[in-house]
């Protein structure tokens, strides 16, 4: 009989800072490393140290790139981390993006606020440094998807295609022979760039994502709503600014408006990509063609078509050109990056439109504006909402409910234990009940900081 005991040190009874620890006599495994974003008294369980010996863990294995699944590795390192972080090759080329661009931003920051004196701390400091993101590249190992690839004489892990971002993968680990699966993020059966998840077929023991537990995604046209924000700017002469996810969502937006450009059914209204790591990921959709469906020449036209911003005087020049234009900017919650510029010049002008594209969690300006807020805080100062904001769902790169049901479809066996991960308390309860209902599963929700011990 072997013990596994299971941390649940991230997404759980939350969305973000995706963390699982397996202690097993063999190895000490962390499935994914993520920062909490959001809420502050999330945000500030970053800061606390690791609640294990980070120089005992001798493996993390990554399902993809987000920061909420990688942005606490430079972090784990620094706290006297030495094994392998093992992920896709293009898992690990959207880790270094992030990293690297994360590192800069979280520099800038504390820069800015001992400047400008915004902060409590004296002084701010950056959560990790630029160097410090390099040297955790470091430890970086990639490995195919497909693949049993053995980590000790009896626990293997595999790693299988999952849609969501480029290079995302779920994970099955087989442990003396149980198999645990974590199902990182799921991605959609229908999205524009990338091919549909791979389906588990075993599950003794089941990690399963939340995100939109409770809800399906809105039959909506998204062309359409593009459409008609894109005439409205026009005729307001004013900006459109979309606050997007520098991985999958900008490259998406992109296409539908080369796409809807090509077929004339908008304007030759200028666009302009503000987004120094969705540029990055770009140069990872042209190196890895089998990851996604986008054909080449297709890529290189889209490109050309748009503006790509490569400087802050750049961001600047477009923020004063006085044309009707649409601003593609990172971040997607708003949390940061590039797009805070835009809002903080533009936002309260009546006729700046917002469009949000993706799930927004607690805590972020994103969810206060999708909730109406009159007003938004950054950079120490509170700023008025005039700006028309607007929310399109169906863009999500997550499963909704019914998508998350369907992946379970071809798991052969009944789970020993099926735990409900990555999702808020209301979608989770409901996300519990669905399972049980369609499956007869009994399916748990694990709090933060829980200890869990099986016999196997």
């Amino acid at each position: 009989m072997k013990t596994v005991k299971i941390h649940f040190l991230g997404a759980s009874c939350t969305v973000t800072g995706s963390k699982f620890l397996l202690e097993l006599e063999e190895a000490t495994i962390l499935i994914d490393c993520g920062m909490f974003q959001g809420l502050k008294e999330l945000r500030e369980k970053n800061w606390e140290p690791f609640p294990v010996d980070a120089s005992t863990i001798d493996y993390v294995i990554l399902t993809h790139g987000h920061l909420d699944h990688t942005g606490y590795l430079p972090r784990l390192v620094k706290q006297g981390f030495r094994g392998k972080i093992i992920g896709t090759e293009p898992t690990l080329a959207i880790t270094e993006i992030i990293l690297r661009d994360s590192a800069k931003i979280h520099e800038e920051d504390a820069e800015r606020a001992n400047n400008e004196g915004f902060t409590k701390h004296q002084p701010a400091k950056p959560f990790y440094t630029v160097k410090e993101a390099e040297t955790t590249l470091n430890f970086f190992q990639s490995e195919k998807k497909d693949q049993w690839i053995l980590l000790t004489e009896n626990i293997k892990y595999r790693f299988q295609y999952n849609g969501h971002i480029i290079g995302a993968t779920f994970i099955e680990l087989d442990i003396f022979g149980k198999i645990f699966v974590f199902s990182g993020d799921i991605g959609r059966e229908e999205d524009l760039l990338l091919f549909a998840p791979k389906k588990p077929e075993w599950a003794d023991y089941l990690f399963i994502e939340s995100t939109y537990g409770n809800k399906l995604h809105p039959v909506e046209s998204v062309s359409e709503k593009l459409i008609d924000l894109i005439n409205e700017t026009i005729h307001n002469r004013g900006t459109l600014i979309i606050p997007s996810f520098a991985v999958e969502r900008l490259q998406t937006l992109m296409f539908i408006l080369w796409k809807l450009y090509n077929e004339n059914r908008i304007p030759n209204i200028p666009i302009f990509i503000d987004s120094p790591m969705g540029n990055n990921v770009l140069s990872v959709f042209q190196s890895f063609p089998a990851w996604h469906k986008l054909p080449s020449k297709e890529f290189v036209a889209m490109q050309k078509r748009m503006n790509i911003i490569t400087s802050y005087k750049e961001t600047w020049e477009t923020i004063d050109n006085p044309r009707p234009k649409i601003v593609i900017a990172g971040s997607g919650m708003v949390t940061g990056g590039r797009v805070l510029t835009y809002l903080q010049q533009l936002i309260d002008r009546t006729s700046t439109s917002v469009l949000l594209v993706g799930y927004q969690a607690e805590g972020t300006r994103g969810r206060q504006l999708f909730e109406g807020a009159h007003e938004i805080k950054f950079f120490g100062k509170y700023y008025p909402v005039k700006a028309k904001i607007h929310h399109i769902e169906s863009l999500s790169a997550h499963a909704d409910q019914q998508g998350l049901l369907d992946w379970m479809t071809e798991i052969k066996n009944i789970p020993e234990e099926v735990f409900l991960i990555h999702g808020e308390p209301t979608a989770l309860d409901a996300f519990r009940v669905k399972i049980k209902d369609t499956y007869n599963w009994k399916a748990t929700i694990p709090k933060l900081n829980e200890i869990r011990e099986f016999k196997i």
